[in-house]
């Protein structure tokens, strides 16, 4: 028994040491793309777009997969982690070119890129926190229902131009910190080394690192026994209404720390790009790459983006081959086949790619394999 023990924590070392070898690769491959690759190349639009998308990906699995909480106002808390974001980075000396029509803004300092996106996690979190006592007494459908609706009425609320002041109305911010601001540049302004795919890939990285140390502590054992089953988790001593109301929350930090990283890529942020679509996006992400697991989230992040913003993009062109015109080619039909991979994915994939499995254990051995053996 005591040599099975020690077989099994080898095995397991081992699966862990392949993983952080892995990620290693991964960041040194997409440092060493950056400088021989022309910027301009749609990988990097890929990689970016999808680690923002991978981190708010792991937040809302982190209620959906790991708590049981079914959630839908992802758009909402990346709303206001743009907002925040974007009105406390831009510039003092453009203030008034952005707010051309509330008088400069209200807002009349600029912070740091670093305490921006921590300021816009913990905005999202507040509101999460002001949602949360109210909403989180329901369950299931209804629970869904009254969170999509939370991220309507916060779209709604930014465009009033009565806040005009402090989000600009209906108008967009811009001018604020991108991803290539990260660029290192010589004295001429000519980039010398490029940053600008690593550094999302970074934050990306820290933020789903917590989440996974959250996941594997004693607290994340605790809300895995209330997705299980609230009412042996509760006779158990653990409390439901704290337990759910504190996963809302950190759930809600990092889907505004997303919203930051999104506003950093797409450079401007308005509040109607924030639609309900968006959020069902995220959920048709965690879906397909596992409800429960945090690596088939971050895969089929980077799956998804790459299918709807590079793979399938010929779809939507005419094609001419000598005299033939090829039927069906044609503006929005990279939709219709997008949705038909969707649908082939979740019948042939009814878990997910991944399922409930992370990285490490695809270099572990089954528990039937190793029974035979």
């Amino acid at each position: 028994m005591a040599a099975k023990g020690k077989d099994g924590r080898e095995k397991n070392r081992r699966g862990a040491v392949i993983t952080w070898v892995i990620i290693a690769l991964i960041y040194v491959g997409v440092f060493v793309a950056e400088q021989l690759l022309p910027p301009t190349s749609m990988l990097f639009t890929v990689l970016k777009k999808g680690a923002t998308y991978a981190l708010v990906a792991v937040s809302m699995n982190l209620l959906n997969g790991f708590t049981g909480i079914f959630s839908l106002g992802q758009a909402g808390f990346m709303l206001i982690g743009a907002y925040v974001f974007a009105i406390f980075t831009i510039p003092v000396e453009v203030r008034g070119s952005v707010y051309q029509y509330f008088d400069g803004g209200l807002v009349q300092f600029t912070l740091p890129v670093p305490v921006a996106m921590v300021l816009s996690g913990l905005a999202a979190a507040f509101f999460a926190f002001l949602i949360g006592l109210p909403v989180l007494r329901l369950k299931s459908d209804y629970l869904a229902i009254a969170t999509l609706g939370f991220a309507e009425i916060i779209r709604a609320i930014f465009q009033w131009n009565q806040l005009g002041p402090v989000t600009n109305g209906s108008n967009m911010l811009r001018l604020f910190p991108k991803f290539n601001d990260f660029n290192i540049t010589d004295a001429q302004g000519n980039v010398i080394v490029y940053l600008s795919t690593l550094v999302p890939f970074l934050i990306t990285g820290l933020c789903i690192g917590l989440i996974v140390l959250l996941l594997h502590s004693g607290y994340g054992r605790a809300l895995r026994a209330i997705r299980d089953d609230e009412i042996a988790a509760e006779a158990m001593g653990i409390n439901l209404a704290h337990h759910k109301q504190l996963a809302f929350c950190i759930s809600s930090f990092f889907a505004g720390v997303g919203g930051a990283m999104l506003a950093m890529y797409q450079t401007t942020v308005q509040a109607k790009s924030f639609t309900t679509a968006m959020t069902y996006e995220i959920l048709l992400i965690v879906v397909i790459g596992g409800i429960g697991s945090v690596t088939g989230s971050v895969l089929s992040s980077f799956l998804f983006v790459a299918c709807s913003e590079w793979w399938l993009r010929f779809l939507d062109e005419q094609q001419v081959i000598g005299d033939f015109q090829v039927p069906l080619l044609r503006n929005g039909f990279r939709l219709v086949v997008f949705s038909i991979i969707i649908m082939v994915v979740v019948l042939f994939f009814r878990r997910g790619i991944m399922g409930t499995r992370e990285l490490p254990d695809l270099f572990r051995p089954r528990r039937k394999e190793a029974a035979l053996k």
